[in-house]
């Protein structure tokens, strides 16, 4: 079968390799149909993600038909269409025993520390498919898996309906955020430099959009929000710049959530962090909200119609990427198909 692996930095390859066989632990095997570009998958192939080996197939948004199962599976059947959780995890350290095994001591995520699902087939546990609605199409369910960063963001912010919440960066990131973030409050500011990007944000939910490239990005917030600042800060844009941002925007006894993953140095501030009691949070993958996300979709609080721009084949991987790459504003999530 052909699979897409990245041998090296900047080095992506179509290859063969044998059919996975289902097992009594990996007791589903997936027929692929649909798989998204992330910024981690380009991070990966540009070698910026500090997380990842190499070679490596990559690829965490997974969607698919299930084609068989083991005799212990209970719940699933043939011709099931899913969607597959990124995250594995050892189910007995720490994190995994207090119900947090995103953050897992042996945590390895598909696509990234183990092969992935750029590839026709792939053999899963059973508890890591989800079952899809109807009333989704293969190509926009690849949103779910950003849809559940989203869910984890806020939860980790324990927003609340009062809250006032600043997103910074209203890319593919910010964008699903906010679209996660409107069910939970209402007062949401958002900043980017890219105007067409702030038109999108206020018509998805934004109450205030600022081009931080023309305004004051600290003045206006401070008038946005009676001077006070937020009461929860989102870090949608993950540069070296965003931690101390937040942590200079954001209002007394406030929440700051990061979700960058560089590991190049930050600047920080140990006052503002310390004089006005900040929580800094950091947000990492998510913790089983597939469920949740599938949820909001069937009670119709979550469209994610219309969510895939661009299609390429499994085989046209490296132009799908190099389109990635040439950052056309036309995208907003490629998909490889099957």
């Amino acid at each position: 079968m052909k699979a897409v692996q990245i041998v090296e930095p900047n080095k992506l390859r179509v290859i063969d390799i044998e059919k996975p066989n289902i097992d009594e632990k990996n007791n589903v095997l997936v027929k692929m149909t649909a798989a998204g570009i992330c910024g981690s998958d380009i991070g990966i192939y540009h070698g910026t993600n500090a997380a990842a080996t190499y070679p490596r197939i990559i690829g965490h948004e997974m969607v698919g038909v299930i084609s068989e199962i083991g005799s212990n599976v209970e719940h699933l059947m043939v011709g099931d269409r899913v969607i597959i959780n990124q995250v594995t995890s050892c189910g007995h350290c720490y994190p995994c025993r207090i119900n947090r095994s995103n953050v897992c001591d042996d945590l390895k995520v598909r696509g990234v520390h183990i092969d992935g699902g750029y590839r026709e087939f792939i053999a899963v546990p059973e508890a890591d498919c989800y079952v899809l609605p109807d009333s989704i199409s293969d190509n926009d369910a690849v949103m779910i898996e950003p849809t559940t960063i989203g869910i984890q963001a806020c939860t980790r912010a324990d927003l609340k309906k009062d809250d006032v919440l600043f997103i910074l960066g209203c890319g593919s990131l910010g964008s699903t955020v906010l679209k996660v973030a409107k069910l939970f409050c209402d007062n949401i500011i958002v900043s980017d430099i890219v105007d067409e990007k702030l038109e999108e944000a206020l018509k998805n939910g934004a109450k205030y959009a600022i081009n931080s490239k023309k305004e004051d990005l600290k003045a206006r917030i401070r008038e946005l929000t009676d001077g006070r600042g937020p009461t929860v800060s989102i870090d949608s844009a993950c540069l070296s710049s965003s931690l101390i941002t937040l942590l200079e925007v954001t209002g007394n006894a406030g929440r700051v959530i990061t979700m960058g993953f560089s590991a190049e140095p930050c600047t920080a501030n140990q006052f503002l962090i310390t004089s006005k009691e900040l929580d800094v949070r950091g947000s990492r993958l998510q913790n089983k909200m597939f469920g949740r996300a599938i949820e909001l979709i069937k009670e119709r609080k979550l469209d994610l119609s219309g969510s895939c721009s661009h299609t390429f084949h499994l085989t046209e991987a490296q132009k799908a990427f190099d389109f990635e790459d040439t950052h056309d504003p036309s995208i907003r999530k490629i998909v490889l198909t099957f």
